[in-house]
C-alpha cells in the first residue's frame, strides 16, 4: 500500500480503542462507570486508558500480544480491555470459575504475555502456571478484595504511579483481532473464538439499532463481563453511546432490586435463570420498579410460562430476546417486544446486520418450515478459533458459520430454535428436543427450573432424563408432574426419571451445565441393569 493510501487510510478508519476518546469528546463530563464508591466520568475513562496504554507499551507490549484477564466485574475491567485494544494487543477475558487445571489450559492455548487478576484469584493463576509449559513474566493483581498475592504479582495501581506522555496514534487495523474470547465449554474443551474489531463495531451497531438503545439509558451490569453478551452487547454499547452505566460484582437478586429503585435504572439484561430469581425475590413485589423500561435476555431459552409473568407483573416493561453466540460477537437474531405475545417461543427474526439460514446436512438450504441446522453470514462473525484451522474449517463448511442449533423458520419469517444439535435426544430410533420436553415441565406450576437431556440406556438407547428445582414453599408428588407430562407429550418424549435436586449447575454467565449432569446421570441405567 503507498504511503498516500497509508495516509487516507488512516484518517478513515474507526477502531475500538478510539470509543473512549471519541465518547469522553462528545461527553466530557457526564458519568461513565459507577461501581461501588467509584465513579468516573467520560473524560476520566479515556486519561486511565491512555495511562494504562502507555504503560503497557512502556513494559514492552506490542501488537498482537495477548493480555489475559481474570476478574468479577470492576471498573478496571473496560479500562483494561480499551487500553491493551489501544495498542493492538488481544484481551482474552476467562471465566473466573475456572479451576487451575482449565485456566493453565487457556494460558498455554492463548499464548498470553501478560496477566491482569483479581487479587483474591491470583493465588488460583500460581498454581495455573505451575502446571502450564507456557511462561509469562508480567502480572498484575486488580485489588478489589486486600486478598494476598506472592511476590510476583504487581498492583494494578502502580500502572498509575508516574504520569506517561501521551501516545501518538498506533496503526491499528480493523480487521486484525483484538479479542480472543473463549467459549463457555458446556460441550467440550474451550475453543479460543478471535473476534476483530470490525466484527465487534457491526455488533454494536445490530445491537443499538435493534434493541433501541440510548444515550440518556442508566443500565446495571450485574453478569460476567467475561462474557460477550453482558460486555459486546451492553457494557461496551453504553460506552460507546455515551450512556451511564453501574457495575455490580455479580449478580444478587435483592441487590439488582435496589439498585434499579435507588439509581432509577432504566436497562437491564438478565439470562431466563436470573428472570426467574428476580421474579421469586422476596422484595420482587415492594420494589418500585417503574424506571425500568427496556429488559432484555439471552444466553438460554425463556420459558414461556417464565416470560409470559414477568409480562403480566411487570406490563409496563419492554423485552427483547437477543439469541446468538460468542462467534457472532454474540447476537445474530433479536426478538422484539411488540412480537412476545403472539411468537414468545421464537427467537425471532436475523438483526439487522446478520442473513440467516436453515441448512440441511449436505449444504443445501432448506425451504421455509423444514427442520436444520442455523446458520448465518454477517459481518459480526468471529475471524475462526486460534490454531484451530480444523475446527475453523468445519465451522465454515458451505460457505456459512454453522451454529450449532437446529432450527426452522415459520412462515412469518420468525426463527423457531429446536435444540442444540448436541443437546437432541436419539431414544428409540426418535430424536427429541429436550426444549420441547422442558417448556412442558416448566408449565407445571411448582417449578422453579429443570434441564433435560440423555444418558444411555440399554434398550433405548439414550433415555430422556430430567433434573428438577422445586419452587420454595411447593409440594407434589412425582405421579402429578407425570401425569402432566403425559398430556402434553407423546410416549417416547416422556421422561424416563426425573431427579429434584437443591440447584442446578450453571457457568457464571447463568447457563445450566448439561454436559456435568450427563456426567453426573450417565451411569444411571447402567447400574440399574447390573444391580
Amino acid at each position: 500500500m503507498s504511503n498516500l493510501s497509508n495516509t487516507v487510510q488512516q484518517a478513515r478508519n474507526y477502531h475500538i480503542s478510539d470509543i473512549p476518546k471519541r465518547s469522553a469528546q462528545r461527553h466530557p463530563h457526564k458519568l461513565a462507570l459507577v461501581d461501588g464508591n467509584t465513579r468516573l466520568t467520560y473524560q476520566q475513562l479515556h486519561d486511565q486508558v491512555e495511562q494504562l496504554a502507555a504503560y503497557l507499551l512502556q513494559i514492552g507490549l506490542k501488537k498482537a500480544d495477548r493480555l489475559l484477564l481474570l476478574s468479577h466485574n470492576c471498573w478496571q475491567f473496560p479500562v483494561i480491555h480499551f487500553a491493551a485494544a489501544r495498542i493492538g494487543v488481544l484481551t482474552v477475558p476467562v471465566n473466573f470459575m475456572l479451576n487451575a487445571q482449565e485456566l493453565a489450559y487457556i494460558i498455554e492455548n492463548s499464548k498470553t504475555q501478560i496477566i491482569f487478576a483479581e487479587d483474591q484469584l491470583t493465588a488460583t493463576v500460581d498454581t495455573a502456571l505451575g502446571q502450564a509449559k507456557h511462561q509469562l513474566t508480567h502480572f498484575y493483581k486488580i485489588p478489589l478484595n486486600d486478598g494476598v498475592s506472592s511476590a510476583s504479582w504487581k498492583n494494578f495501581n502502580e500502572c498509575f504511579t508516574q504520569k506517561l506522555s501521551p501516545l501518538p496514534p498506533q496503526l491499528l487495523s480493523a480487521y486484525e483481532p483484538i479479542r480472543m474470547m473463549y467459549t463457555s465449554g458446556t460441550e467440550s474443551m474451550p475453543k479460543g473464538v478471535l473476534l476483530n474489531s470490525e466484527a465487534l463495531m457491526w455488533q454494536y451497531m445490530s445491537a443499538i439499532l435493534e434493541g433501541e438503545m440510548q444515550v440518556n439509558d442508566r443500565e446495571l451490569h450485574a453478569f460476567p463481563l467475561y462474557h460477550c453478551a453482558q460486555f459486546d452487547v451492553f457494557l461496551n454499547v453504553d460506552l460507546y453511546l455515551g450512556a451511564t452505566s453501574y457495575i455490580l460484582r455479580g449478580f444478587e437478586p435483592e441487590r439488582v432490586l435496589a439498585l434499579i429503585e435507588k439509581e432509577k435504572i432504566n436497562k437491564l439484561f438478565c439470562p431466563p435463570t436470573a428472570w426467574i430469581a428476580l421474579l421469586n425475590a422476596k422484595g420482587f413485589a415492594s420494589t418500585d420498579l417503574t424506571s425500568l423500561n427496556k429488559a432484555y435476555y439471552g444466553a438460554s431459552s425463556m420459558p414461556k410460562s417464565v416470560i409470559s409473568s414477568l409480562m403480566e407483573k411487570l406490563p409496563h416493561i419492554r423485552f427483547w430476546q437477543f439469541y446468538g453466540q460468542t462467534e457472532m460477537a454474540p447476537v445474530a437474531t433479536v426478538l422484539y417486544p411488540e412480537d412476545h405475545q403472539e411468537f414468545s417461543t421464537s427467537v425471532g427474526k436475523p438483526a439487522f446486520h446478520v442473513e440467516t439460514a436453515i441448512m440441511a446436512k449436505d449444504g443445501r438450504l432448506v425451504e421455509t418450515g423444514e427442520i436444520g441446522e442455523i446458520v448465518h453470514k454477517s459481518p459480526h462473525l468471529t475471524l475462526g478459533y486460534a490454531d484451530q484451522d480444523d475446527k475453523t474449517t468445519e465451522a465454515f463448511v458451505h460457505g456459512w458459520f454453522h451454529s450449532g442449533d437446529l432450527g426452522y423458520f415459520a412462515e412469518t419469517g420468525h426463527l423457531y430454535i429446536v435444540d442444540r444439535i448436541k443437546d437432541m435426544v436419539k431414544t428409540g430410533g426418535e430424536n427429541v428436543a429436550t426444549r420441547e420436553v422442558e417448556d412442558v415441565i416448566y408449565r407445571f406450576n411448582a417449578i422453579q427450573e429443570v434441564a433435560v437431556f440423555g444418558v444411555p440406556h440399554p434398550h433405548w438407547i439414550e433415555a430422556v432424563t430430567a433434573v428438577i428445582v422445586i419452587k420454595q414453599g411447593h409440594h407434589f408428588v412425582l405421579d402429578e408432574l407425570l401425569a402432566h407430562c403425559k398430556k402434553h407429550l407423546s410416549t417416547y418424549k416422556m421422561p424416563k426419571s426425573v431427579h429434584m435436586v437443591e440447584a442446578l449447575p450453571k457457568n457464571a454467565s447463568g447457563k445450566i451445565l448439561k454436559r456435568q449432569l450427563r456426567q453426573q446421570y450417565q451411569s444411571l441405567y447402567i447400574q440399574e441393569q447390573t444391580a
